[in-house]
């Protein structure tokens, strides 16, 4: 770890830095001011292909290439420089503006037409939705994909291995391991799917949505595709209907997703850390790894443990996101502008959990010698199964009758045997009561694992 990572007031820039690293060059101010620089040049390069704006002619290739040298261009230096211009204008996006119109001093149609009919909130808007977009799918969509996959394997790898269920913390019913992790596999699969299909929204339309500014310049033309044009050139979708902002209901919708993704995979944590404590599961040893610093035996379950308490914090603060962004006083205020630069502080605490937990599973072990003796150890669980063909073979009040049985008393194959062959009904379903073990109780938990 690096010195000033040591010096960081966020985790997430000191002790997690390099779980959180790929975020760095999206949601820093630095990333910030990249995507603003990239907006204001696509922008100007869009409107010098519009006939109708004749002061601005088509842009000859030395010019292109100046303007999108800029874009792949730009470094940390140059966002020094624009930090440095704010210093004097105490504006962000009209240093970004300086910036660019200082490279072009000597060509006064490209300077006077840089951030033409533009609010601030055009180009900060489009600037986020490009982060989350670029987010999404670099970052965090390979990461659900990723815990997918080794969660599914879990579910294929385990679908045979008998496992007695709990519920509310009593023995219940068998299931075996894989169907357990189906079972997430499949919460997962739907809410990535709905993850993906969030249609990312921008605004282009100047200081309170109607264009007016571009329509006094320019009244002939149409500038709803201008700017629609524009926003789908980017990959996203116009918004025509806002004020001075776009609404952010996208947004919302985003971070809700992101809450539930976290929540299944917070509950996920909690099961795992139960099976841990069962002993259903070991952990795999690192040679020189320390458990705990006064008990040399344990090997604590750390990795889920880090990874539910950044879920935590992640759904906290875009809880605060998806609440606060959608609420703006009449045609616009300032309270969303400092909320959004949380959105990779957000994004980075569910990142930090992802890999937490993908570095979990992978040093689990399964304990299948355990597993197996709290299932011979159950033989209670049976009773379900028993009472259900007493209810088919019309016998009265099955379920009182093997209640007074089970309850409150061990229950052992003898017990259930004897109980099965007193019974009035055919021998023939007692013999299929008597070839059940708690261990082959599972119903169709098997082909369930096997299908997901």
């Amino acid at each position: 770890m690096l010195e000033n990572n040591l010096k960081a007031i966020s985790p997430l820039d000191g002790r997690y830095y390099d779980k959180t690293s790929e975020l760095t060059d999206i949601f820093s101010e630095f990333g910030l001011i990249k995507y603003r620089v990239l907006i204001e040049i696509k922008w100007i390069q869009h409107l010098a292909m519009i006939d109708d704006i004749k002061e601005l002619p088509p842009l000859d290739k030395n010019i292109n290439n100046k303007l999108n040298n800029i874009i792949e261009n730009f470094d940390i230096n140059d966002a020094l420089k624009i930090k440095s211009i704010e210093k004097t204008t105490n504006h962000d996006v009209k240093a970004v503006e300086y910036f660019i119109r200082d490279s072009f001093k000597k060509n006064k149609n490209i300077s006077d037409f840089i951030h033409f009919g533009c609010t601030s909130e055009d180009i900060n808007n489009i600037a986020y939705a490009l982060m989350l977009d670029e987010a999404r799918n670099k970052v965090i969509l390979p990461l659900m994909d990723k815990i997918q996959e080794e969660l599914k394997l879990m579910a294929h790898n385990y679908k045979n291995i008998p496992m007695l269920s709990r519920t509310h913390g009593q023995t219940a019913s068998p299931t075996t391991v894989g169907k357990e992790f189906a079972n997430v596999v499949n919460r997962f699969k739907s809410n990535i799917a709905d993850f993906q299909s969030i249609s990312i929204l921008g605004k282009f339309n100047g200081a309170v949505g109607n264009f007016n500014a571009h329509i006094s310049a320019y009244p002939e033309c149409d500038w709803i595709k201008i700017s629609s044009d524009f926003i789908e050139s980017l990959g996203l979708e116009p918004n025509h209907y806002t004020t001075q902002i776009e609404p952010h209901d996208w947004i919302s919708k985003y971070c809700h997703n992101l809450i539930r993704y976290n929540l299944i995979m917070l509950d996920l944590c909690k099961d795992i850390w139960s099976y841990v404590s069962l002993g259903y599961f070991k952990q795999r040893l690192k040679e020189n790894e320390v458990g705990s610093s006064t008990m040399p035996h344990k090997v604590n379950p750390i990795d889920f443990e880090n990874a539910e308490g950044n879920l935590g914090l992640a759904n906290s603060i875009l809880s605060h996101l998806s609440e606060k962004l959608p609420i703006s006083r009449l045609q616009r205020d300032l309270s969303d502008s400092t909320v959004q630069r949380n959105f990779g502080v957000s994004l980075g605490y569910i990142i930090i959990a992802m890999k937490s937990f993908l570095k979990g599973i992978s040093k689990l072990e399964l304990d299948q010698n355990k597993i197996k003796h709290d299932l011979t150890e159950s033989w209670e669980v049976l009773s379900e199964a028993i009472q259900t063909v007493m209810r088919r073979h019309g016998i009265s009040e099955p379920y009182e009758k093997l209640k007074k049985v089970t309850r409150g008393q061990k229950v052992n194959e003898d017990l259930l045997h004897e109980l099965i062959a007193s019974l009035d009904i055919p021998q023939e379903a007692k013999d299929e009561l008597l070839n059940l073990t708690p261990s082959n109780y599972t119903g169709i938990a098997k082909s369930l694992a096997e299908k997901i």
